[in-house]
């Protein structure tokens, strides 16, 4: 496995980066984020004739979660069917089956209508048992039925070792390439008169009419509507981040014999549960297996992880060669497993928001665009109710409350000790939190020796940061901020890096 991580999808291409925002400018409807929600919604709008900006923090677009996801088109939910019927009842079960369909749809529509050459193709689903038995495979087969979704019974799913079984096949997946696809909706979305700034981080949201939008420079935009379309939104009201808890999932990609696994998307039971698709390289096939989810900032295990990973993929897939390719994602896991899309709630005007994706990113980011941009043009959209970040879900009080007690737990480290006493202790290469008195600090020590040293405390809420050795990155365990090794954001919600401490 190589040393360093990295994802299967990197592509560079011109296309994905754009100029910083340099003033201040007006718009239609301008949307912070540049990964699937955030583009695909620009470019619905622009097709309508919206005057849009894309205001994205990173570089390029699409180099958030969007380049470190698996990109499975699946509408099967992976919170399961039977639990969101249970929390949520049958007829928005069959809407969350319709919407995620519905986003497939679209993506293939749009693929089709702008001839995007990206490595679509429509798949099978199988949802299989893992080591805890069938018991989920046969409440979901009970819950199918009932809501008249459509699957189908087999005695295994087309692995070329170890015969898994019973499972379910669900027609009418997908998988594609994301970055070839978005980076030519970056080109879309310019070439209908919409503009795209990297490297323009927007740390503050007015909303109202008009909403306005302030950069970290200073810079600022106006528009009639403004999208949060950042993974986890940053600026959009308190309550939502006690709605999401952050995960970090993981994923290999490992050559395989061209043609030695079908194409098709593959999900175990277990939890966290396996994933498994396959991805056409450059110059190989790729197996690409994913799974072994933790709360973020809270593991530091990560090798193992991965090493895991690779060791239940041989196992299934004796003939797959070697891993080029290892790296992590993050997503945000909501009570009911649905995400959190449209209005922010409370009284925030024309102020909208994609998040919760629940680990179908590439769906809900989707048919989050098309919600969004439905209420924007005021349309009705039949999935409003089912995604409306003001639901209240008295179904899923029991997670709610799990995962929010699991947050306050956090906050504890203010008391614990430090990992180690000095810097002297801390390898090269590798980051520990050491306390001073009452502080507590982040201290990075380089290849070279060089130690760099940081305040631990999280500027987004107050708490202390965890050291990710697989990824050299400072986690948040609170609500999945992360930080460079160095202390810059990688990730929000905070909006600010860790505070550098200045040596006397």
């Amino acid at each position: 496995m190589p040393t360093t991580t990295s994802s299967v999808w990197s592509l560079d291409n011109p296309i994905r980066t754009g100029a910083p925002l340099a003033g201040n400018t007006r718009y239609d409807v301008g949307v912070i984020g540049g990964g699937i929600a955030g583009l695909t919604t620009a470019y619905l709008l622009a097709c309508e004739g919206k005057s849009v900006v894309v205001l994205d923090a990173k570089p390029a677009v699409a180099g958030g979660e969007t380049e470190f996801t698996t990109a499975h088109l699946a509408w099967v939910i992976d919170d399961r069917f039977a639990r969101v019927a249970l929390i949520r009842g049958d007829e928005t079960a069959r809407l969350a089956a319709k919407s995620h369909l519905t986003a497939i749809d679209l993506i293939e529509e749009i693929i089709k209508r702008e001839n995007i050459a990206c490595d679509f193709r429509r798949t099978d689903g199988y949802l299989f048992p893992g080591t805890d038995g069938n018991d989920i495979i046969r409440d979901e087969v009970v819950t199918l039925t009932r809501l008249g979704l459509i699957f189908e019974r087999v005695d295994h799913v087309p692995f070329p070792a170890v015969a898994t079984g019973p499972a379910l096949r669900f027609p009418d997946n997908g998988q594609f390439h994301p970055l070839k696809y978005l980076s030519d909706i970056a080109g879309l979305i310019r070439k209908k008169g919409g503009v795209i700034h990297t490297d323009t981080q927007v740390v503050k949201v007015e909303n109202g009419s008009p909403c306005v939008a302030h950069t970290k420079l200073g810079h600022t935009v106006t528009a009639g509507a403004i999208v949060i379309a950042t993974n986890t939104p940053f600026d959009a009201g308190p309550s939502l981040h006690f709605k999401l808890a952050a995960y970090v999932t993981y994923a290999i990609a490992l050559e395989v014999p061209a043609g030695h696994v079908s194409p098709a998307l593959f999900w175990d039971t277990e939890d966290p549960y396996h994933y498994v698709r396959t991805a056409h390289g450059t110059d190989a096939e790729f197996l690409i297996v994913g799974g072994e989810d933790h709360k973020t900032g809270q593991a530091q295990d990560q090798q193992e992880r991965w090493e895991r990973l690779e060791a239940w993929a041989r196992k299934r897939f004796p003939e797959s060669g070697p891993a080029r390719h290892h790296w992590s994602g993050q997503v945000f896991e909501t009570p009911d497993g649905l995400g959190l899309i449209g209005r922010a709630p409370g009284f925030r005007d024309n102020l909208y928001v994609i998040t919760g994706d629940s680990g179908m990113g590439m769906t809900h980011g989707t048919l989050g665009a098309r919600l969004v941009s439905d209420l924007i043009l005021g349309r009705t959209n039949e999935f409003a109710g089912v995604y409306s970040p003001s639901r209240w879900m008295p179904g899923a009080l029991k997670t709610l409350l799990e995962e929010n007690a699991n947050l306050a737990a956090q906050y504890g480290d203010w008391l614990t000790g430090g990992e180690v006493k000095s810097a002297s202790e801390i390898p090269n290469g590798h980051g520990a939190i050491i306390r001073h008195g009452l502080s507590k600090s982040a201290v990075y020590k380089d290849d070279k020796g060089q130690v760099h040293e940081m305040s631990a405390v999280c500027p987004h809420l107050g708490g202390i940061v965890q050291w990710n050795p697989g990824e050299k990155s400072w986690d948040c365990p609170c609500h999945g901020s992360r930080f460079s090794c160095k202390g810059d954001v990688q990730h929000g919600p905070a909006v600010e890096g860790l505070k550098a401490i200045e040596k006397t």
